[in-house]
């Protein structure tokens, strides 16, 4: 597995205090505030996230669509835009990253607010873009971005590390929100611990860390345009590393869009750094060990874990050969697997595999979902469907990586046969084709947190060699450990995938009313109707009918999209097939750039 342990000590505050923020004794929790969300008052955390605080108060609709359907939470990451409100009069702010301010007034809105009046322009002179040439750039202070600053920085090389969130860690090693202080570190969670050591360690070497950083053009090598805290800067390093890592997967089905229907990492995020559970009867669905660990932390919580539905089979006599590869190569992660599923069994949460969810249900917000087993080709197996009652679904269905930084500086990317995915062309240093740059971890291809701590050292060495500098002794020595723990993580990572081998689910659950492009409101039929006009590639569904012009930029949607348009001899699906990343690449406000 890669994951870690679970929040044991994580228990349900007393019921008058709502029932969805979480005790942990290791922390203490900041100074109460409070806002007000459409007129009702909200109390709150200062340092935590509007989206956190109103989760919480078991808010979950933030505001309505272009079709006028109720939207909410959904990635948790700052990459949907589902969950926009207005704050003090500043419409399309992304609750899950915007923090909570004192008093503020909070508004929903649609999905599209309407544009201010005119008002007159400021002839107060634009603060010019702060100028910055590090030696070494990295972006993305995850396990492998932080490994790669760690190994540079003992060369002696000057690291800057850009980082969208407001502290570093990344999604495995994530970090508790400024909502709450460290008061007992013997009683942290494992991972969470283990992700403090090695940032101290990282900030103990120098490197500079520039928090709630947002790469929105990367223009060339020497041109990377961030926005931190609201003021524009511009990045010309003499190397760079991308270590972006990946977002989660949509897969759509009947009533995926309404609120209370989320991504299994926003569920964690939630939990994990706000200590806030996502709902009180949940069901996780999806594929993969990251929902066998969420459920187990979930259970802990005083969650009523309703099931955890896998689409791949159960594991019997013929997984039996992935299994013991799995634990010759990695046994403690293999235990910590073990533990997840002790857990849920002693919890009473059965794991039903070889299904998924076919449907959510509800009148404004999720309310009940119908689990239904899947043939191979990912279709429902007629007189298998059964209904429960939930407010909640955390959906993962696996990741996608993070390339389009890597993608818009021209490094050459290879297709994955399997599933479409583009994977950066690096070498085993984790150079690509463009001379000076460098993409690692889950952002070049999805291979778990170990394997990206490994490859982050492995590439912050090759960049200190190429800037002229020595390798001391003890880095060398560490550097032979890291190619070795990177070969056998790999192979642990092709023994877990063959363990939770599962039908490619794509749009074969949706019906012709579900919504496959969240942001801009397109249905399966919508798209369906562009391919029948003849549409043969994501870019031409995207000019018919709008899906992947939304707020996400098509990260949601392009995938199922192009695994919709039928195979055309005449267009090769490489590189070119997809979507092509454009500036801003993350939202920015038009007055910061202009």
């Amino acid at each position: 597995m890669t994951t870690g342990p679970s929040l044991d000590d994580a228990r349900p505050d007393e019921p008058e205090a709502g029932g969805r923020r979480v005790h942990d004794p290791a922390l203490a929790p900041s100074r109460a505030v409070a806002f007000t969300f459409d007129g009702i008052t909200v109390p709150a955390r200062e340092g935590e996230t509007l989206g956190a605080a109103l989760a919480a108060a078991n808010v979950v609709r933030f505001g309505t669509r272009g079709d006028g359907s109720p939207r909410g939470l959904w990635c948790g990451i700052g990459h949907c835009q589902e969950c926009v409100v207005t704050v003090n009069g500043v419409a399309s702010l992304r609750a899950c990253v915007t923090p909570v301010v004192e008093d503020a007034v909070v508004l929903s809105q649609s999905h599209r607010a309407p544009a201010p009046q005119r008002r007159a322009v400021a002839t107060a002179p634009v603060a010019a873009s702060e100028t910055h040439r590090p030696q070494l750039l990295i972006i993305g202070a995850g396990p492998a971005g932080l490994a790669a600053a760690r190994a540079a920085a003992q060369c002696g090389v000057q690291v800057t590390l850009l980082d969208e969130r407001s502290t570093a860690g990344g999604q495995y090693f994530k970090q508790v929100a400024k909502s709450h202080r460290v008061v007992d570190p013997s009683r942290m969670d494992a991972q969470a611990a283990k992700g403090r050591a090695v940032i101290a360690d990282v900030e103990a070497l120098g490197v500079r860390i520039h928090h709630d950083a947002v790469v929105w053009g990367a223009f060339g090598p020497q041109e990377l345009r961030a926005t931190i805290s609201g003021a524009q800067h511009l990045f010309s390093p003499e190397r760079l590393i991308v270590a972006c890592g990946a977002y989660e997967r949509g897969v759509p089905v009947p009533g995926w869009t309404l609120p209370g229907y989320i991504a299994t990492g926003a569920a964690q995020t939630l939990l994990r750094a706000y200590r806030v559970t996502p709902g009180r009867r949940v069901v996780v669905a999806g594929n993969g060990p990251l929902n066998l660990q969420l459920a187990a932390e979930l259970v802990a919580a005083g969650v009523d874990v309703v099931a955890v539905v896998e689409a791949s089979a159960r594991p019997g006599l013929g997984s039996s050969g992935a299994v013991l590869r799995a634990a010759l190569t990695a046994p403690r992660l293999v235990l910590e697997g073990l533990g997840f599923l002790s857990r849920l069994w002693h919890a009473g949460v059965p794991v039903i595999h070889g299904s998924a969810v076919v449907e959510a249900h509800g009148e404004g917000r999720v309310e009940a979902c119908t689990i239904a087993r899947i043939d191979a080709d990912g279709r429902v197996i007629a007189g298998t469907s059964r209904r429960h009652d939930v407010d909640t679904i955390c959906a993962g269905y696996g990741f996608w990586p993070s390339n389009e930084i890597a993608r818009a500086l021209g490094c050459r990317h290879d297709v994955r046969p399997a599933d479409g995915r583009l994977v950066t062309r690096t070498d085993a240093d984790g150079a690509t084709s463009v001379a000076g740059v460098y993409a690692i971890g889950d952002g070049v291809t999805l291979i778990g947190a170990h394997a990206a701590r490994s490859q982050g050292y492995i590439a912050g060495c090759a960049a200190a060699v190429s800037l002229g500098l020595a390798l001391p002794a003890s880095v060398s020595a560490e550097l032979r450990g890291a190619r070795r723990n990177l070969a056998r993580h790999l192979s642990f990572q092709r023994s877990l995938w063959r363990l939770f081998e599962a039908p490619a689910l794509r749009a074969q659950l949706a019906s012709t009313e579900t919504l496959v492009c969240r942001c801009e409101s397109v249905s399966r039929a919508a798209i369906d109707a562009a391919i029948g006009e003849g549409a043969r590639t994501p870019g031409a569904v995207k000019r018919r009918t709008r899906a992947g012009m939304g707020g996400c930029q098509g990260r949601y949607c392009e995938s199922t999209i192009a695994a919709m348009v039928p195979v055309a001899p005449a267009v090769p699906r490489d590189e070119l097939f997809a979507l092509s990343p454009r500036a801003p690449i993350r939202p920015v406000r038009i007055g910061d750039i202009a």
